[in-house]
């Protein structure tokens, strides 16, 4: 049976397309290269002389479906008005590495080297569970370039107490359990778990899923292996950025006290907001209200407000 995610990919590029994005290789070092979905009017390929006007937002994604599909409902709200780059991660879509580094921080330069050749001076950074904290940690070492932050369903840093109170919450013993699920029946628990309310799907869309998100499970494996940190080791950086967090009000994996604590160990830097009858995967499962909150906090912090939506 043809994969149907397969099939969707060229209506997906159609639509973009008409939205002004398309996608572009950026070599980061050789050996190295990260696909992104990119404003059509960037005619940069490295060193850019053309930049678009608009504000820059860039889309993070979680481990599970590359860049586009994550953010597909977001990229085309939000096109017309702001300039939309949307990486894909090491080992996530067409992004490939022959180093052998794992960490959180290598995929953090890399974005951030990504967006420098493509001329990105300054950006609000949009992430949700891994790509939140890839994002943390690209705000934390390149803060001239990420100026502020939206982040969703995430943790500042996957430390060993915040993991082992997610993965009791959601009844797996390790991440890979999770979210490396081999089986059909394993990926619809993965889906489950990461709504709030799961629609009926037929098997095939699930094992459309399996194929496409696991072609390289070594080198996601080792990504797990390497994302948690001991609570000894963290100490929390300090942020110069405005940080919006927008949640899933009911997430599982990442819940509100998990929010709570994160905007508590902010110290006064972050707002919250919530949205109801969504869980972890927000930004698909109710993509009309996460496209609200989050236009409204862009145009508070690109215009004072100016395009805030009603």
């Amino acid at each position: 049976m043809v994969n149907v995610l397969t099939m969707y990919m060229p209506l997906l590029r159609g639509l973009l397309k008409l939205v002004g994005v398309r996608p572009q290789a950026v070599e980061i070092e050789p050996g190295t290269v990260l696909r992104f979905w990119i404003p059509s009017d960037d005619q940069t390929t490295s060193n850019a002389s053309k930049k678009p006007n608009k504000p820059a937002v860039v889309f993070v994604h979680g481990f599970a479906l590359d860049g586009i599909l994550t953010w597909q409902f977001q990229v085309l709200a939000l096109a017309r008005d702001y300039a939309v780059y949307v990486p894909d991660l090491l080992f996530f879509g067409e992004s490939i590495t022959d180093r052998t580094e794992r960490k959180v921080v290598f995929q953090a330069e890399c974005v951030a080297k990504g967006l420098k050749k493509l001329g990105v001076e300054k950006c609000t950074l949009v992430g949700m569970s891994y790509g939140g904290m890839v994002g943390f940690k690209m705000a934390e070492m390149y803060p001239d370039l990420v100026e502020s932050m939206v982040v969703s369903c995430t943790a500042m840093v996957m430390t060993e107490s915040i993991s082992r109170a997610c993965l009791k919450r959601i009844g797996f013993s390790s991440w890979p359990e999770y979210l490396m699920p081999d089986t059909v029946k394993g990926v619809k628990e993965m889906l489950r778990i990461a709504t709030y309310k799961l629609p009926w799907l037929p098997d095939f869309v699930h094992r459309s899923i399996l194929e496409v998100m696991f072609g390289n499970r070594k080198e996601r494996l080792e990504l797990l292996d390497e994302l948690i940190v001991s609570d000894k080791d963290f100490t929390v950086p300090h942020f110069t950025q405005k940080i919006h967090l927008l949640w899933g009000r009911d997430d599982i994996i990442f819940n509100m006290e998990e929010a709570c604590n994160l905007k508590d160990q902010l110290e006064g830097k972050a707002t919250m907001q919530y949205i109801g009858n969504a869980g972890h995967l927000a930004q698909s499962e109710r993509p009309f209200a996460y496209n609200k909150h989050l236009k409204n906090i862009l145009a508070s912090l690109h215009d004072g407000g100016r395009r805030k939506q009603q």
